[in-house]
């Protein structure tokens, strides 16, 4: 018996489950909190409620995570350090540190400026080296031509053993600005996706697991932990390309749509004909499109952890937060102090200013403290900060200032981690009304209670009122995907409309996640549509990092050469080559894109014979009997089944 393990760490669970790899049968599965910033305890809590004598036998390990979506979500990346060669960005970007220096490239990979201020990136990297984690180097065209990226990458490297993450190593698309957001995104992810891989081989030792260790990528595909490492950017939604993967698996359809409803967010992705799609654009999470090629996906900041606040009306995330039944469980004290909150000005109430917002310092930090992370206010309310939770008020008097002097401070410990916020959620509403119960449900009454009476609601009318609006963001969520052409807003006006008008989706919609059960009833008044609910629906994560196949896409490029002549230039990661005329390009793009996807697949132990390999050509215009582009775009499916 060829048995494997999948874990999936989320926002809120960290899952796992046996497979029979040889018939994909799930054998077992378990859930554990995760636990911040320890991930080991919470993997290993997962982990130890298996079956000891199937793990003694597990031969393949595959993992998934929602941690890079969520830091991404969130704005909580660790900072990075971006150096642009030969352009600059007007857009906003998720960096404060960033510099622009001369040189780049054309469309023919020619350089149309000398690489200038190296000297410039020496001063950069001495100057804010201990305030990032990570670089980014992004330059004009770099993907036609990498040998400035590459120049001031070894520059970087000279000066600090911190990881430097090149435009062209992530994609070879063009787009300046996407290129660089993906890149500097990468940067930023490399300690979460580290300290996650670092845990899961930690558990694997200590449990004396000796199996080949794979993540899911964003696309739904497996691929060895090293390369995973390199770059977490395609990542950033391997849990809900996991969980679409693990519907498909284990309701055996081939066509479906999935509602996965996580802890921090919701993410709807579609499989056809047992083949995730995949989105043409490229990822866009948290307002940023990059270039990593993933799942066609819907994902919004809602959760069964998503912050419910209130100023005049109840707002909904998007922030993550540790929900109150839960905190109560684990600081028992926290109720007492619950029922003497204190209830501010509405004038000044936010996100943070809140009567049942709670704050808790981190027992530790996720990833290394960076000298210069915090600023003095930042330290003082630190040093306030204890095990113990702390609500505003509290913290106001500890501190002598008003929340309003201290809030922006707050906000950014939660960002950098170092502070957790506790607060009321939708799963707290869920224990208020009794149909999803957990941990301390005085705590989620409490909680409803305080809020609802600002809004003259009782706990449970309040509550009622939270999981309508979950139910309808849900229910938006799923309609836009399919009518992503239309705007929200528009939706949103004929979903108002629930008395006359009622959706029809005519495949299968399939919901996975903890809660699900929960908003059944209300989604099939909603929605007219087939809603299943699987078995081992709550682990449906676990069970995609097991059933993806290792999957390698190469795309080339043939173009005339910009002088004129009959000579074609061919692109690909390997570089620029130039041939006499299209035969000869098109002849050797073909044999290359081949020749990529088998090495690729060599490297997994898997011979082209058991790889399913497609090619697809795509020519544009022409030149005389040739196109004046031709696009290879190659893909090998191998089966995990076929790893020993």
């Amino acid at each position: 018996m060829y048995l494997g393990l999948g874990v999936d760490t989320g926002g809120t669970y960290t899952d796992a489950a046996i497979m029979d790899m040889s018939n994909g049968e799930v054998i077992e599965s378990n859930k554990a909190l995760t636990t911040y910033p320890d991930l080991i305890r919470g993997i290993k809590n997962s982990i130890e409620g298996l079956d000891p004598g199937c793990l003694k036998k597990i031969k393949f390990v595959s993992v998934s995570t929602t941690l890079a979506t969520n830091t991404t979500l969130e704005g909580k990346g660790y900072p990075a350090g971006l150096i642009l060669i030969g352009h600059t960005i007007p857009k906003k970007l998720a960096s404060r540190y960033v510099i622009s220096i001369g040189g780049g490239h054309d469309s023919d990979g020619n350089e149309t400026a000398p690489l200038e201020g190296l000297e410039t990136v020496r001063e950069f990297v001495r100057q804010v080296k201990n305030k990032v984690a990570a670089f980014a180097v992004s330059g004009y065209f770099g993907v036609r031509n990498p040998e400035h990226e590459l120049r001031v990458k070894e520059v970087v490297q000279e000066m600090t053993d911190m990881p430097v993450v090149c435009g062209h190593e992530l994609s070879m698309s063009l787009g300046a600005y996407e290129r660089a957001v993906t890149a500097l995104l990468n940067a930023e992810l490399i300690p979460v996706s580290k300290q996650f891989i670092k845990s899961v081989q930690a558990v694997m030792e200590e449990k004396e697991i000796k199996a080949t260790l794979m993540m899911m990528k964003c696309d739904g595909s497996l691929v060895r932990i090293e390369e995973a490492l390199q770059k977490p950017v395609e990542s950033i939604f391997s849990g809900p390309a996991a969980s679409l993967v693990g519907a498909a698996h284990l309701t055996g359809l081939d066509t479906c749509a999935t509602v996965d409803v996580g802890g921090t967010s919701t993410d709807i992705a579609m499989v056809s004909g047992g083949v995730p799609e995949i989105s043409d654009s490229g990822a866009r999470v948290g307002g940023w499109k990059t270039m990593v090629k993933a799942i066609r996906m819907e994902t919004s900041a809602l959760g069964g952890d998503s912050l419910v606040w209130i100023r005049r009306k109840p707002f909904l995330g998007p922030a993550r937060v540790i929900p109150l039944c839960l905190a109560a469980s684990e600081f028992p004290g926290l109720l007492k102090k619950l029922e003497k909150s204190d209830l501010p000005n509405e004038r000044i109430m936010d996100e943070i200013i809140q009567p049942t917002s709670f704050f808790v310092r981190n027992g530790g930090d996720s990833f290394e403290l960076l000298s210069g992370d915090l600023e003095e206010d930042e330290k003082m309310i630190l040093e306030c900060l204890g095990t113990e939770p702390l609500s505003i008020s509290e913290l106001s008097e500890k501190t002598g200032k008003h929340p309003l002097l201290f809030a922006g401070n707050l906000k950014d410990l939660i960002r950098k981690r170092h502070v957790s916020q506790i607060g009321f959620t939708p799963t707290d509403a869920l224990h208020v009304l009794g149909e999803y119960v957990r941990w301390d449900g005085r705590a989620s009454f409490t909680g409803a209670k305080i809020l609802g009476k600002t809004l003259k609601q009782g706990a449970e009318d309040f509550s009622a009122r939270i999981k309508a609006e979950v139910v309808r963001k849900l229910t938006l969520e799923l309609i836009s995907f399919f009518a992503e052409d239309l705007k929200k807003e528009d939706i949103e006006k004929l979903l108002a409309k629930e008395n006359v008008l009622r959706f029809h989706v005519n495949v299968p919609v399939v919901l996975v996640g903890a809660p699900v059960r929960a908003y059944l009833k209300e989604l099939n008044r909603a929605v007219d549509a087939d809603i299943r609910i699987p078995a081992f629906h709550e682990v449906g994560n676990a069970v995609g990092a097991l059933a993806g196949k290792v999957v390698h896409r190469t795309e080339i490029l043939i173009r005339p050469s910009a002088a004129g002549n009959a000579e074609y230039s061919v692109f690909s990661r390997l570089g620029k080559e130039v041939f006499e005329d299209y035969g000869e390009a098109l002849d050797y793009g073909l044999k290359l894109s081949h020749r990529l996807i088998s090495e690729y697949m060599d490297g997994y132990g898997l011979e082209m014979d058991n790889v399913k390999f497609d090619l697809k050509q795509n020519d544009v215009g022409s030149r005389g009997k040739a196109p004046l582009e031709t696009r290879l775009i190659g893909v090998g499916i191998g089966t995990t089944g076929k790893l020993a």
